[in-house]
Order: structure tokens, then C-alpha cells, then sequence
């Protein structure tokens, strides 16, 4: 078995090279910890998820309407409207990266075409999404190979960088950014990364035949079965990124003709753009933040990129509920088969191995921003001002 499905191994630890690190390295080996009861999913549990967050979103969607033509004071009432909708759009997210993992529904090919689905509501192309984030559990924490949701720099190329362009970066990378970052990556990318590979098949298609000339033709069939384009890897990925195009680009059409389409894109961009900043926010701070565990290839350790590169969050009840519990994400990176739904049953079953594993509450999340760059010298993430300390002092 691979990673993806929670082998059951054991990886010792390595001993901490940068002098940045003053949290205790954590030494509990994956044989210690309880995962085996908590990694099957349950069809009636996912099935009422599925209810409980698809029934109210069709029904504030269909709510939005009637409010929009009642009298003034009424109106107001889109607001916490539109905010609740947010919540359910991040929690719809949060079930689809479970079906990412093949974790939602017991029976395994279920998450598929529920993950398809659930990818059209967010309006992203779910299988290519959860490729990329397979890639992100292999290989927590060697931010050689990843660098985390917004490309964080090494220090040694931010160094190098202009002190124009060392604002842009810092500018691009400040919290209020998720704004626009969040509509452009669920409502703008995945229509640009189409038409970005569609335009590249048919440079592709008409130089060959500049090439061949009319009897190239009968190559085209075979030419686009194995055409690889830069945005996308398989052709698995571009059917889901037409067919999810397909479906996001009708259900516009039809429910602006519904609503009409000044209140519908009115209403739409308020939540998707809220929606996916929420989320790219979580993601951030989970895993940028002081003593995050920030090793280069060698000597990455998974087991330490789980325990010591992912931080668990300690927020309100009621927005892990929308959360889907992601909050206990030590546990979701030691084993990401685990279900949202038994992922805090399995964190409180392990929670004296998880003492020494990052917490962080909503107040801690603005200082997370500030780690955004990766010090492969000392093998941690560092800030710009820390930067500029290194700068001067060299």
C-alpha cells in the first residue's frame, strides 16, 4: 500500500537541524497512535452530511429572491443570509476534499461522482483539485517540493529579488489578498485553465497539420487521446475540468435567468469570494506558522511533516461543525482515510500523543500570515522582517 492508504508502518524521527525550532521534536511513532478503528466510512452518516448541507443551501438560495423584493427592513435580512451561505458553501468544500481522500462514504466509488458534484457547487473541477492535494499529504512539510497554497519563497530567491519586487511579494501574500485570490481561484481560474488548455490543443492540432498537410487529419484522433497540456496532467483530469465547466457555466445561465442576473452575480461573488477565502485561510494557517516543521528532501520525514508541519485549531463548536471538523488536523494528515466524521472521536482517542502538536485560536491566525518564507539553510519558515535581519547582517 502507498501513503494514500495509511499504510500501517512506523518512520523514526530525525533530529531538528534549524536552531529556529524551539518546540520539542515529537517522537511517537504512527504504530502508537489508535487510527485502524477510526478509517471506515459510513454510507448513512456521509448520506445525512450530503442532506444536512445540500437541503440548506437550495433553500437560502431559493430564499434570496422573495427577500430581494420585500420592503426595506426586510432586505437586511440577505446579509446574515448571504454569511450563512458562506459557511455551507466552505462546509460543501470541506466534504468534497473528503471525497478527495476517498474518505466520505464507505463504499469507495461513491465518492466519486459525489465529489463531482459537490465540486460543481463550489465551481471547481473536484479530480484535478484532489491530484493536487494528494500531492500536498505526500509531502508535508518538505517545502522543497511544496510550498504551501500561495508558492512561498525560498529565502535565498526573495534575497535576490528587487525591493520593488520584494513588496509585490509581500503585498501579494498579505491576508486581505484572500479576497480576490478566493473569487479568482474558484470562479476564474478553472474557466481560464480550459481555455488556457484548449488553445494549447489546437497550436498543438494545427501545427501538425501545417506539418503533415491534409493526410494529418487522420492523426488527429490519436494526437488529442495523448496531447498533455500544462493545465492538466491526464486525460481523466481534462474530462472532469470540461465536464465541471460544462455544468458551472449552465447552472449560471440558469439561475441568473432565475433571479435575475444582476442579483444573482451580486449575491454569488459575495459568497464564493467570502467562501474561498475562509477556506484558503484554514488551509494557510495550518501549516505556515512558527516552528512549522519546514524541511528540504532530504531528511523529510512524513510522520513529522504530520505531527509537527500541521497545526489543530481551537475555534467554536458550531464552525467545525461547518468545518467539518478539519480543525484535528494532525490526525487528518496521519492518516487522511480517517472521515470528518470520526475525526474528532480519533483525536480525543489519541489526544495524550497530540499534546505537544501546534494549537492555534482564531486570535493566533494574523501572526501565521507573516510566515512566508522558507529558510532552507536552517530548514524553517521565517518573516520579511527576519528576512531583512538576514539581509543586513550579510
Amino acid at each position: 500500500m502507498g501513503l494514500n492508504d495509511c499504510s500501517n508502518w512506523s518512520l523514526q524521527l530525525n533530529t531538528l537541524k534549524s536552531p529556529l525550532v524551539t518546540s520539542p521534536q515529537i517522537s511517537h511513532r504512527r504504530k502508537d497512535f489508535q487510527l485502524e478503528t477510526f478509517r471506515h466510512g459510513n454510507d448513512r452518516i456521509a448520506s445525512w452530511q450530503l442532506i444536512n448541507t445540500f437541503l440548506p443551501t437550495a433553500l437560502l438560495w431559493a430564499s434570496i429572491k422573495p427577500l430581494s423584493v420585500s420592503g426595506p427592513g426586510i432586505q437586511l435580512l440577505l446579509l446574515p443570509l448571504l454569511l450563512l451561505l458562506v459557511l455551507f458553501s466552505a462546509r460543501s468544500f470541506a466534504l468534497m476534499h473528503d471525497c478527495g481522500h476517498e474518505s466520505l462514504f464507505g463504499t469507495r466509488w461513491l465518492n466519486r461522482p459525489v465529489g463531482f458534484l459537490l465540486g460543481c457547487i463550489n465551481a471547481i473541477p473536484q479530480h484535478p483539485w484532489s491530484r493536487g492535494h494528494a500531492f500536498h499529504h505526500k509531502h508535508n512539510g518538505n517545502w522543497e517540493l511544496y510550498r504551501g497554497p500561495i508558492a512561498v519563497l525560498a529565502l535565498s530567491d526573495y534575497l535576490a529579488l528587487s525591493d520593488r519586487q520584494r513588496w509585490f511579494y509581500g503585498l501579494s501574500r498579505h491576508p486581505l489578498m484572500l479576497f480576490p485570490g478566493g473569487c479568482y481561484y474558484l470562479v476564474i481560474r478553472p474557466r481560464l485553465v480550459l481555455l488556457l488548455g484548449a488553445a494549447e490543443w489546437l497550436i498543438s492540432m494545427a501545427s501538425h497539420l501545417y506539418k503533415k498537410g491534409i493526410v494529418g487529419f487522420a492523426e488527429l484522433p490519436k494526437l488529442t487521446r495523448d496531447f498533455r497540456s500544462s493545465h492538466w496532467y491526464t486525460s481523466g483530469e481534462f474530462r472532469d475540468i470540461f465536464a465541471n465547466n460544462l455544468v458551472v457555466l449552465t447552472s449560471w445561465w440558469l439561475m441568473g435567468t432565475w433571479l435575475g442576473h444582476g442579483l444573482f452575480w451580486g449575491c454569488y461573488l459575495f459568497v464564493m469570494t467570502l467562501s474561498a477565502a475562509l477556506f484558503l485561510c484554514i488551509f494557510f494557517v495550518q501549516h505556515n506558522f512558527a516552528d512549522s516543521y519546514a524541511s528540504a528532501s532530504q531528511g523529510w520525514n512524513y510522520q513529522r511533516g504530520a505531527m509537527e508541519g500541521s497545526s489543530n485549531l481551537q475555534i467554536p463548536a458550531l464552525l467545525n461543525w461547518f468545518w467539518a471538523d478539519i480543525s484535528f488536523h494532525s490526525i487528518h494528515h496521519l492518516c487522511e482515510r480517517i472521515p470528518n466524521y470520526r475525526l474528532r472521536e480519533c483525536h480525543e482517542a489519541n489526544r495524550a500523543l497530540l499534546m505537544d502538536c501546534k494549537r492555534l485560536s482564531i486570535k493566533d491566525f494574523p501572526t501565521c500570515f507573516r510566515y512566508i518564507l522558507w529558510d532552507s539553510d536552517r530548514e524553517a519558515l521565517i518573516t520579511l522582517n527576519e528576512a531583512s535581519i538576514i539581509a543586513n547582517n550579510s
